[in-house]
């Protein structure tokens, strides 16, 4: 059985969220402050939900761990995003795990049931790091800055929203996966419930209503094959139309035995 391409797309989608993720939570890059008073023009300033760098545009020196002189760190959107970010690749991972294990390619099913618990898990993770991602954004000219420096959007934003959207994509189709998996409970249910024929009794390919409701001398007399015969006396010719109902043979008249 080839592997279903929703499988393929969640399983490919995943680990893409995953990077963008990763890398929008460790870079100080969620705003840049540029043309601070007080400081070089070319100084950019690049602040994160864990660290604070600056950054010499014309000689390319970078220095973290800036001091917090704003406050900053203790704005609820930042703290919501320290909170929610981590948590996010956290059920990311297990995620990726449980919905490898699902779509299983070095095998010749897949677990459904598994594919579509990861794409749950990655859903889920998309949407933390969204909410996140959005709540930051919504709230970027409202936290503390220098006064009368210039706010920018930095490209973790950018990163975090793509990876969001990635994971959100790859979980729901993975996530289709449970619709394969109710069909095969249905199916197994139908044939834990099916009066299967007695032995040395031929079934068609297609599976009667009827077949329950009959009793073990009929139910033979339908399943059964009939099986070719030469006439030797005219009369015989008739005898097949006066067949019982549950015979194979058509009702109307042939006289192709003749």
């Amino acid at each position: 059985m080839r592997t279903p391409a929703a499988m393929v797309v969640g399983i490919v989608l995943a680990p893409c969220g995953l990077i963008l993720n990763l890398t929008s939570t460790l870079a100080p890059n969620w705003r840049d402050l540029s043309r601070i008073p007080d400081k070089a023009f070319d100084i950019i300033q690049h602040q994160g939900i864990w660290d604070i760098c600056e950054e010499s545009v014309s000689t390319h020196d970078t220095s973290c761990n800036i001091q917090d002189s704003l406050d900053y760190y203790s704005q609820l959107p930042v703290q919501v995003s320290k909170g929610l970010m981590p948590s996010s690749l956290a059920v990311l991972v297990l995620g990726l795990v449980v919905a490898s294990l699902g779509v299983r390619c070095w095998t010749e099913t897949p677990h459904f049931l598994l594919a579509g618990l990861g794409g749950l898990s990655l859903f889920i993770s998309g949407v933390l790091s969204l909410i996140a991602v959005s709540w930051y954004n919504y709230e970027l000219y409202n936290l503390p800055a220098v006064a009368g420096s210039t706010l920018q959007v930095g490209y973790c934003l950018v990163l975090g929203y793509l990876g969001s959207c990635l994971e959100i994509i790859g979980g729901v189709s993975l996530a289709v996966s449970f619709a394969q998996c109710c069909k095969e409970c249905k199916l197994k249910k139908d044939a834990k419930n099916y009066n299967y024929p007695p032995a040395g009794v031929q079934a068609p390919a297609t599976f009667p209503t009827v077949a329950s409701s009959v009793d073990h001398k009929d139910f033979e007399m339908y399943y059964r094959t009939p099986t070719p015969r030469s006439y030797t006396n005219s009369l015989d010719v008739l005898e097949d139309e006066r067949a019982s109902k549950y015979s194979y043979r058509s009702r109307l008249p042939c006289d192709s035995d003749l």
